[in-house]
């Protein structure tokens, strides 16, 4: 499904529907709950023919042979509850996985303005423990709803053959009972959607503080980081024992209905049998009935509470399959391809915040080939104006184009593909260095990836690593220097080879002599390719054709090096900034 059909369906509509591939064991097991419902109510009746026919009138060859059928019908019926239990859950299962892809598969699809304002803590959340919820309520709720309302009517039905009166009685309180699981599953529900966000919320606390975790030792600061984990703990307490609260009221007023209706029938029962309006038989008859109507009773108490829990995650599923992504391909988007590099902005505007403007119409002509540094002092709009090239964020105004094509009017995947970026935040994936390196081209050879590698300056590094190119890098690259972690980063361009390079800061982390080797190669790499060069170190922009400062939201200045420090303007000022702070050292 599209967002627009998560926006434009109900809750009850988005969760059948996953139901649909899986519909022929859905039916499987929905025909088992039907022949164990239908077993569970023919035992009374067997009993009561028993007591009536049979053993008054000594027929005890039939009455054994019926108990070997009833014996029968209880080995089908254990067997029937495997494959209910078994494959019914395996129905859950995939349907979780199925809505564990959509989820995931529009995640993916979201821009970074989402992921600007929603902690991967609470993301984590809503693909785990929301979705465990919502399998339970996948393959108990319908078989559970199913048996309890066909056991109930069968019941009702059939006490109703027995003594009417006595069955219009427990008729009249069971619609009093109903009533209860209705009110208070509202309750619940309300209740258990807290819990969920607050659950989140700890989960969201918890990746921060392992996260950070080598910050707070840094700071010895691991009491103050276990008081927030205390707090937040605190927090998920109090909700819990409000659902809780919730749940025990629930429980011990259904706990009260159901065993009423047993003193109920014994009771109205007796009176009747003094009138000589009912037999013993009929009585040991209803009373078995009233424990076939009672276990359906005690289902739907589960299920309410399944219900609320299984809703509550799936409201949360269906209020980010409802998000809209911020950026998205025009419906008549086409492929951009035989990219030669040329880029061109024209009058662009960008705010994060309507009130906060970061870029105020900047336009710039790059002709493909072209190297340009971006310059200029921190929070200028540097990083933003890169950023909004491969369309990581939509402008707010005016036009950027590649090639003369309008950027938004190409996809998303395709631009990309023509853009390699080596960010100031390098991040490495829980893998080997080969599958890091490889991540810029997927299924390239082995041999692609060493001469990446070779290219990037980290080839002897990872020669000198315990399993080479099959090393384990650790969550986020922390097994490796910060030098070497940048310089897989820079691997994956080469291998990606693509026409228009971004480097934000690509070389902060390196050494001086180590940066000196990546330049000779990025100059290598930069030849016939565009490429923009977002730097705070003058020094590293010294191939750059032309360079651009940035200030304030605004290109300031552009031109050559020498012509920007003949201007005495902000180049020249930072860049006198800077060698007197290097000369400082």
């Amino acid at each position: 499904m599209q967002t627009k059909d998560f926006q434009n369906r109900s809750l009850l509509g988005i969760f059948l529907s996953y139901f649909k591939p899986h519909l022929r064991l859905f039916l499987m097991d929905m025909a088992c709950a039907f022949t164990v419902a239908a077993i569970d109510l023919a035992f009374p009746l067997v009993t009561r023919s028993a007591l009536y026919q049979l053993l008054p009138d000594k027929r005890y060859e039939t009455f054994f042979v019926i108990m070997a059928i009833m014996v029968l019908c209880y080995v089908l019926r254990s067997a029937l509850q495997f494959v209910i239990a078994y494959w019914g859950h395996t129905f859950g299962i995939r349907v979780e996985a199925d809505i564990r892809r959509d989820l995931f598969s529009h995640l993916q699809s979201l821009s970074f303005s989402y992921y600007d304002s929603n902690r991967t803590g609470q993301l984590m959340s809503r693909l785990t423990t929301d979705l465990f919820e919502i399998t339970e309520l996948a393959h108990h709720g319908p078989e559970d709803l199913f048996t309890s309302v066909l056991t109930v009517i069968g019941a009702i039905i059939i006490m109703f053959t027995v003594q009417w009166k006595l069955a219009l009685v427990v008729c009249l309180m069971f619609p009093v009972c109903m009533s209860v699981i209705i009110l208070r599953r509202r309750k619940m529900s309300k209740v258990s959607k807290m819990v969920k966000q607050r659950t989140a919320g700890i989960n969201a606390d918890i990746e921060s503080s392992l996260s950070g975790f080598r910050t707070s030792k840094a700071f010895a600061n691991e009491p103050a980081e276990y008081e927030k984990f205390l707090h937040s703990n605190e927090r998920f307490k109090t909700s819990k024992r409000e659902f809780h609260k919730e749940m025990g009221i629930f429980h011990a007023t259904m706990e009260f209905f159901t065993s009423i209706l047993n003193v109920v029938v014994i009771a109205l029962g007796g009176w009747l049998i003094m009138k000589d309006q009912m037999d013993y038989r009929d009585i040991i008859t209803f009373s078995l009935y009233i424990g076939t109507f009672v276990n359906p009773i005690r289902k739907m108490a589960a299920l309410s509470e399944m219900l609320a829990n299984g809703f509550a995650g799936l409201h949360r599923f269906a209020e980010i399959m409802r998000t809209e992504p911020t950026v998205q391909d025009s419906p008549d988007a086409v492929e951009l391809t035989d990219v030669r590099g040329a880029l061109k902005l024209d009058h662009v505007n960008f705010s994060y915040k309507e009130e906060l403007p970061v870029l105020r119409d900047v336009s710039l002509d790059i002709p493909a080939g072209e190297t340009v540094a971006v310059v200029g002092p921190s929070g200028g709009g540097k990083t933003t104006l890169c950023q909004l090239i491969p369309r990581f964020y939509e402008a707010t105004g005016g036009t950027i184009s590649v090639d003369g094509k309008n950027i938004r009017s190409v996809t998303q995947r395709s631009l990309r593909s023509n853009i390699g970026i080596v960010q100031q935040d390098v991040f490495l994936f829980a893998d080997t260095v080969l599958e890091n390196i490889r991540y810029g081209r997927p299924g390239a050879s082995f041999e692609d990836v060493v001469e990446a590698a070779k290219r990037a300056e980290i080839y002897d590094d990872i020669m000198q690593m315990p399993d080479g190119f099959d090393t384990y890098v650790g969550e986020r690259g922390t097994l490796l220097s910060g030098g070497q972690k940048q310089r897989i980063s820079i691997a994956r361009i080469f291998l990606k080879n693509p026409p228009i390079l971004i480097l934000d800061e690509a070389t902060s982390a390196l050494d001086s002599i180590t940066e000196a080797k990546i330049q000779k190669a990025f100059d290598e790499l930069a030849k016939g390719r565009t490429t923009l060069i977002i730097a705070h170190r003058l020094s590293t922009i010294h191939a750059a054709n032309r360079v651009i400062v940035v200030a304030d939201g605004v290109i300031r200045e552009q031109g050559t090096r020498e012509e920007l420090l003949a201007r005495e303007g902000v180049f020249a000022q930072l860049y006198r900034t800077q060698n007197l702070v290097e000369g400082k050292f």
